[in-house]
């Protein structure tokens, strides 16, 4: 048998990746919220597992912040502050702002149809209306487009950092899911893409800041406590960008 005709194995997944995918469909669902407590005895016998990859699970969600175990208390949906998203969003924006200096203009084929075939999976949980299956292949087109970089510690950082953002809006749903369609949301990653392709940075970074999925932040800080001087300073500056886009767009049209 040939290299070409060989086909790869997959493993199946484990019984801790399961659980570990359906505790964050809870939390994209908004069936788990921040606040919330991560109850094992009920969740065992709602998601059908043991304890021990129930456990492991939610270790694998701690680690990405999603989690929060208190002493004698127990394990906690992490409930976030107004400064703990400030954090969030700022450093995701640094972050893909390294990515695409050092990714684009692309230079890696691979790489590049990583982004596509993120995207088509993105388009297929899109026409299919699965609202949940786009916001995860959303989170994996994203990873892909910093993978453009080749910086792998980088794309790991990013990654945790997309699901604390999923946490962050999973906390406004109806703002979450505004006006714009599935379909929609897919064709703007679509001119993301396109624009990446065209291998200007600078129209990439230009893409990004507009890029629209700071509906969640609407109304935010009535429903968060932490109101820290950096994070009203920063939603204020970001409320103000936005305004001035939406006029120039309207301006030009």
């Amino acid at each position: 048998m040939t290299r070409e005709t060989t086909m790869r194995i997959e493993a199946p997944p484990s019984m801790v990746q399961l659980a570990t995918e359906a505790l964050m469909r809870m939390l994209l669902g908004g069936t788990l919220r921040p606040g919330d407590r991560v109850v094992e005895n009920q969740l065992t016998q709602e998601l059908g597992v043991s304890r021990p990859p129930l456990r492991e699970a939610m270790r694998v969600l701690e680690q990405q912040g999603l989690i929060t175990q208190l002493p004698r208390r127990g394990a906690f949906v992490t409930q976030l502050t107004l400064h703990d998203i400030y954090e969030i969003v700022t450093l995701r924006r640094e972050l893909e702002r390294m990515a695409v200096d050092l990714g684009v203009p692309v230079r890696s084929a691979a790489r590049l149809e990583r982004c596509h075939a993120a995207l088509h999976k993105h388009g297929e949980a899109a026409q299919a209306g699965d609202w949940l299956g786009v916001l995860e292949r959303a989170v994996d087109f994203h990873s892909s487009v910093i993978g453009l970089s080749g910086h792998r510690r980088l794309e790991e950082a990013y990654r945790s950092i997309q699901f604390q953002m999923l946490l962050c809006m999973g906390m406004n749903r109806q703002a979450r899911a505004s006006d714009e369609s599935l379909v929609e949301d897919w064709h703007r990653h679509r001119r993301l893409l396109g624009v990446i392709e065209a291998g200007d940075p600078e129209e990439v970074h230009r893409e990004l800041a507009a890029h629209g999925d700071m509906a969640f932040l609407d109304g935010i800080e009535d429903q968060v406590g932490g109101h820290s001087p950096e994070s009203l300073a920063w939603l204020h500056r970001l409320r103000k960008e936005s305004s001035g886009r939406i006029f120039r767009k309207e301006r030009n049209e």
